[in-house]
């Protein structure tokens, strides 16, 4: 294991998440020597991502809790991920995870970027190459696992020595990127057929301008021959991703879903403490939406279903951050609550009556849900996406067609009205969940590092 020197404990309260800043010049490093634990070889394992807590989203979350699941198992893990204003380039979390941070080209071309998150361009960066040459030189990985597009910096390693590489390529798709410039998956409010000139052109303008809008659609297909070639195995997060993206069922791709804590699916004294100090939970039985507050997350839809229920309805919340169509008004008894911290969601579907999530567009793999489930909450969705994977509709919850908001209504008033209903929906969710926990998922993703990482010399 290794150990470190001149420690500081810096603690971000509001992001629920606490870090070990170590000088670079202080972290020394632990054996080569894979050790065998019970569950299979020990390995130097790298993780990459364009972003990584404090920066908070979904995949973000992910890449946090894999690479803690594999620390606490016993192996080695760093995290490469871009520069963050604020953050020290180099950190040790609890677990012994190390983080460096780097930047890149991309970060300093104006007009890049249509958000102010300086996601990587599908396409290897000059400076994010050689960060990353730097970084594997000094972690000697015996795995480099990529999530989405910072996977095509790590390519550019491998060409150097195609014929014996240093070590195992993992990519796990946690969206559409391999095919889709906007990662999104949808043109014109629909779920795309999938890859075309026009399309595609049309969709990334749209998206990123005229400028960048090109260029990145371009780069999207260009790079897939070599991502295909460079790339040992590729993870999809679900069927709807791995058959959207065309990735062939062969011994090099696997399926394997995003994950809750184990913890989550137990009940906990810090989960009831939770559910007291959350603000603003009614205190009469609530229905609950957690999502980006979009017309694609299935908000116009919810608030039709919602007007459309019939006698004295309870309380719908929404936990979310605004998007550019977000409505303005609201139906009477929507409260909206936006930007709250995690706990406070889980807090939430601890409370719920029951959780909808009804996207209209083709989620991957969506967390949100899993954490719904995992508090044994009947749960109602769209029969869209990798949701079709996670609920098995009638027993684990109930799903319907995208944008159908009478079909909603009808689930919404069928839950709402049969207690045994809700109970067994919810019993069933608790038991779906546990193929989708953090000890289940990392056992896959293990036995996926075996089967890629170079044989070590006697």
């Amino acid at each position: 294991m290794p150990y470190l020197l001149n420690l500081e404990v810096f603690v971000f309260p509001s992001r629920g998440f606490q870090y070990l800043f170590v000088n670079p010049q202080a972290l020394a490093f632990g054996s080569d020597a894979n050790l065998g634990n019970g569950k299979g070889l020990l390995m130097r394992i790298l993780m990459l991502a364009q972003f990584f807590p404090p920066d908070i989203g979904g995949e973000e979350r992910h890449v946090f809790n894999l690479a803690n699941t594999l620390a606490e198992r016993g192996h080695e893990v760093a995290v490469a991920t871009q520069r963050m204003a604020g953050v020290p380039d180099e950190e040790v979390l609890l677990t012994g995870v190390r983080v460096h941070r780097f930047e890149t080209l991309a970060m300093h071309l104006p007009g890049v970027y249509s958000t102010s998150r300086t996601h990587h361009l599908p396409v290897p960066d000059p400076l994010g190459v050689r960060a990353l040459a730097r970084i594997v030189q000094r972690e000697r990985p015996d795995i480099v696992h990529a999530h989405n597009w910072i996977v095509n910096s790590a390519l550019a390693l491998r060409r150097h020595s195609a014929t014996r590489p240093s070590f195992g390529l993992v990519l796990t798709l946690h969206d559409y990127s391999q095919v889709c410039a906007t990662k999104r998956l949808m043109r014109a409010g629909s779920v795309c057929k999938g890859p075309a000139a026009g399309r595609c052109l049309s969709c990334a303008v749209s998206h990123y301008g005229p400028v960048v809008g090109p260029v990145t659609a371009a780069a999207t297909a260009a790079m897939r021959p070599w991502k295909n070639r460079a790339i040992d195995h590729i993870v999809s997060v679900s069927r709807a991703v791995a058959e959207a993206s065309r990735i062939p069922d062969s011994q090099a791709s696997s399926v394997v879903p995003n994950f809750v804590l184990d913890s989550s699916v137990l009940p906990s004294v810090k989960a009831a403490s939770a559910r007291v100090d959350a603000p603003a939970l009614p205190e009469e039985p609530f229905m609950l939406f957690v999502g980006e507050l979009s017309t694609e997350k299935g908000l116009k839809t919810l608030l039709k279903a919602y007007q459309l229920l019939d006698g004295r309805r309870p309380p719908l919340m929404l936990v979310g951050k605004r998007m550019p169509d977000t409505p303005t008004q609201f139906p009477n008894g929507v409260q909206v609550n936006l930007m709250w911290p995690h706990e406070h969601v889980m807090a939430a579907f601890q409370s719920c009556v029951l959780a909808v999530l009804p996207s209209t567009c083709p989620d991957a793999c969506p967390t949100t849900l899993l954490e719904a489930m995992a508090a044994g909450r009947p749960v109602i969705a769209t029969s869209v996406g990798g949701m079709i994977d996670m609920i098995v509709d009638g027993r684990s919850g109930l799903l319907v067609s995208p944008g159908d908001d009478q079909a909603l209504a009808r689930a919404i008033s069928r839950i709402l009205a049969d207690d045994r209903l809700r109970a067994q929906l919810g019993a069933g969710a608790r038991k779906r969940v546990l193929a989708f926990t953090a000890s289940a998922v990392a056992e896959q993703i293990e036995s996926i590092y075996a089967k890629v990482a170079p044989a070590k010399s006697p």
